[in-house]
């Protein structure tokens, strides 16, 4: 027994518990080792799907099952189980071909509109952009380029990349004509995440607790961006790194210190007072 039985942390990895430089900063580990050792039980929640978390999930002790593409999965690496999974509808295709359409400012040729879409564990990519180029660089992953059409369904996710004004218009579109059938949600000012109407980081932690039995009061949720408000707003305490978006702030989580301090101290030490 410890003191943190029944505790339930959830981070988002990029730029919370995964820092600017790539790496998991030392603080958080021996917070998390001091934090399971008391009984307390630790999962990641990310924006990154199966193919581009996987890689990764070594860095850091993982207890239960982990929150993939922004909400659209649950899966248990320790056993391998794709446990829930959500897809956006097939129809998705010809809003998103409308959508280039209707908005020649945004034209994918114009200002190289690159979509990423998530199909199994294949990766395909609508016009590619540096931007697309950056982030497959970043998650170490290969793609397929094919036109939107051509692309296999169903979808877990699909992400709009493109400067940031640029993607705020996009959003406004998709969400006045089609908010009833997806979520449009920022994981950084270039990548607008496109997911199932109800599929959030938010919903599938919701879920995890649920399958857990875990007393919702006991979660404590850490995120950066705007895809992370919705797990935020179901923490017992929501924390966020001093990088995080200026809508993360605004919305009214508790700011910590800097991604690269390593945050997950700065919670384990507040959590440490409280039990």
């Amino acid at each position: 027994m410890g003191k943190f039985d029944g505790l339930l942390l959830v981070s988002d990895f990029d730029d919370t518990l995964y820092d600017s430089h790539h790496r998991v900063p030392e603080r958080n580990l021996k917070a998390l080792d001091y934090f399971r050792r008391q009984g307390g039980r630790f999962t990641v929640a990310t924006g990154r799907a199966h193919r581009t978390f996987s890689p990764h999930v070594h860095l850091v002790p993982i207890d239960v099952p982990v929150v993939l593409s922004n909400g659209s999965a649950l899966y248990d690496f320790r056993t391998g189980e794709m446990i829930y999974e959500t897809f956006l509808p097939d129809r998705v295709r010809e809003d998103l071909q409308q959508m280039a359409r209707a908005i020649p400012t945004i034209g994918f040729e114009a200002y190289h509109l690159g979509i990423e879409t998530y199909h199994d564990e294949d990766i395909f990519v609508y016009n590619p952009n540096p931007i697309t180029d950056a982030h497959m660089k970043k998650v170490g992953t290969d793609y397929e380029v094919r036109p939107v059409s051509q692309m296999p369904v169903p979808w877990t996710k699909a992400i709009l990349q493109q400067d940031h004004p640029l993607l705020l218009e996009v959003q406004r579109w998709l969400l006045e004509r089609y908010g009833h059938l997806y979520e449009a949600i920022f994981s950084n000012p270039y990548y607008l995440e496109i997911t199932k109407k109800g599929s959030t980081k938010g919903g599938m932690v919701d879920h995890l607790v649920s399958l857990l039995g875990i007393d919702p009061g006991k979660v404590y949720c850490v995120g950066d961006n705007q895809n992370d408000i919705p797990m935020l707003a179901r923490s017992a305490i929501p924390f966020a790194p001093a990088n995080c978006a200026q809508e993360v702030r605004d919305w009214g989580a508790r700011v910590l210190c800097h991604c690269d301090d390593g945050v997950i101290g700065d919670i384990v030490e507040i959590l440490d007072k409280l039990y």
